[in-house]
């Protein structure tokens, strides 16, 4: 009598397949884990940070230096990985906030639960005359500032310090490549020019997922008042929910 093969018979060939097919679920579901679920436990985390922060600011206002839209108070930069301001871009979302810690380091601030956005040591600090250059993720650890790249001309970007609000205007984009450092000069792309303006550069990867090139957005100062005025209008009331 013929006796049929087994079908259910496990050969080697199919012990590999199987260890394929299992190894390519787990990159699947690590890389599912990096870019969504793990980004928006990070988000959560660094927005409830930089409300915790603000608000300890706010409620300390009545020490806090006085200023003029002409001649704004600036503070010396504080330490290696200390925060220095709490960033909110109501285009980014009307819930939207980060904290900006001393430098740019990917581990200790960049991809930290309670950062987000670091300032690149050596540029100016909020209000100051030159470029205050920041940088933050695209996408994976918050994705901070994967919708950067929706910014329109004149949107505001607040920056709150212990002194008061910085209020920024954007005005322009630039796409570059990675090593073009000079994005982060007193004078943005211009070596060895005199800082004349105030001026804000946000810096991120580009396209969101990849690091192709980086997106610079830029803007201009345009006012300032002390955390005793109170938060400036268009964010009022978000930053009053979290008192």
């Amino acid at each position: 009598m013929t006796h049929r093969k087994n079908r259910c018979q496990v050969t080697p060939l199919r012990y590999a397949a199987d260890a394929f097919v299992t190894a390519g679920l787990i990159v699947v579901l690590f890389l599912g884990w990096e870019t969504w679920f793990n980004s928006i436990v990070l988000n959560a985390g660094q927005s409830a940070a930089a409300s915790t922060l603000s608000q300890t600011w706010i409620s300390h206002a009545a020490t806090a230096p006085a200023g003029s839209p002409a001649d704004p108070p600036v503070d010396a930069a504080p330490g290696a990985t200390e925060p220095l301001a709490v960033i909110y871009v109501p285009r980014l979302g009307s819930d939207w906030e980060r904290t900006i810690r001393e430098t740019v380091d990917t581990e200790t601030v960049l991809n930290s639960y309670d950062a987000g956005v670091g300032h690149y040591p050596g540029t100016a600090m909020p209000g100051g005359v030159g470029n205050f250059a920041i940088a933050a993720h695209d996408s994976g650890y918050g994705n901070t500032f994967i919708d950067v790249s929706k910014l329109q001309i004149g949107d505001a970007i607040y920056i709150q310090t212990p002194d008061g609000w910085y209020t920024y205007r954007f005005r322009n984009f630039q796409y570059v490549q990675p090593d073009q450092v000079n994005v982060l000069n007193a004078v943005p792309t211009v070596n060895g020019a005199p800082a004349g303006a105030r001026l804000i550069t946000m810096t991120t990867c580009n396209p969101p997922f990849h690091a192709v090139e980086r997106l610079i957005a830029y803007g201009s100062f345009e006012s300032f008042q002390p955390l005793t005025a109170g938060a400036p209008a268009e964010i009022a009331a978000t930053v009053a929910s979290k008192g």
